[in-house]
């Protein structure tokens, strides 16, 4: 499979701070990639490379079949960045068309306005949006020119939960399109929802990285839940909490937990297996590094 974002041993300081150190990845064509880490992993700054916002200060940056700084590479990606501010007294038409025209073959109106609720809001100045319509807004001008290769930075932050689902099916139906999408999230159930591949941050450097699977099963943990009392130190449980009633235990044998539960006579009631999620996994991967 093709790659449509390669960085080999990137490297970015902000003075003495290390922002990126030796970051090496590569990202499929087609595919929906999320860049997951805390914060201060290097999330944005990767992000700000991978679109020739800025230079690395060492390292290899290829984009598509180029350098992203290249206004032939540019025109083929769409960006919605973390922050975004509009000229408050443009209409939302106008911002809309302003973007397209930098794209050769722009979607039209209406599959636009399928994906993002914007119709509604055309004659609109920008300054009198709220922050969730100028954060779809956003969204819809990383998409309006029909990009090869969409980032997608904290894409639904402030987004209530009827436009987060609609700009999820909008990354969705580009993805069916052969559209590579890249994005960053802090919610992790967004990330195993959308992604098909997963590349964990921290200190700037790749943690884990493969498919939603891969990184669940790399922490090889499981999550019990039962309706009892707590009991602390059960053979293969690595840690214990209580949610109301339920107890969950983390287990990296879950048999040997199960049989310490039965064996201790720990009275249990709706005993519940299953592996770890996304955001169990994630961090666990972050508290020990890897």
């Amino acid at each position: 499979m093709s790659v449509a974002v390669e960085l080999r041993d990137v490297r970015k300081s902000y003075g003495a701070i290390d922002a990126i150190s030796g970051l090496d990845l590569a990202l499929r064509t087609g595919e929906v990639h999320a860049v997951l880490g805390p914060n201060g992993a290097g999330k944005t700054t990767a992000i700000s490379i991978m679109t020739g916002l800025r230079r690395p200060d060492a390292g290899a940056v290829r984009v598509l079949d180029g350098d992203p700084r290249e206004m032939r590479i540019r025109r083929r990606i769409g960006l919605t960045p973390q922050e975004s501010g509009f000229p408050p007294n443009l209409r939302v038409g106008e911002i809309l068309r302003l973007v397209r025209t930098h794209f050769e073959a722009p979607l039209a109106d209406g599959e636009l306005f399928r994906a993002f609720p914007l119709q509604p809001l055309l004659h609109r100045n920008a300054g009198g949006l709220s922050g969730g319509q100028q954060r779809i807004l956003a969204a819809a001008l990383a998409f309006a020119g029909d990009p090869e290769l969409v980032f997608l930075d904290e894409p639904t932050t402030g987004l209530d939960v009827a436009a987060r689902k609609s700009l999820w099916s909008a990354i969705r139906r580009h993805r069916e399109r052969g559209t590579t999408v890249v994005l960053t999230t802090h919610y992790l159930e967004e990330a195993e929802a959308l992604a098909s591949r997963i590349a964990v941050l921290q200190s700037g450097q790749v943690l884990a990285a493969g498919t939603v699977d891969e990184i669940r099963t790399r922490v090889e943990q499981s999550r019990i839940s039962y309706l009892g009392e707590i009991r602390k130190g059960l053979a293969g449980v690595a840690r214990e909490e209580r949610d109301g009633d339920n107890v969950i235990l983390y287990a990296h044998d879950a048999d040997a937990a199960v049989r310490a539960l039965v064996e201790q006579r720990v009275p249990f009631a709706r005993l519940q297996v299953r592996p770890a999620t996304l955001e169990e996994a994630f961090v666990a991967l972050t508290a020990r590094g890897g």
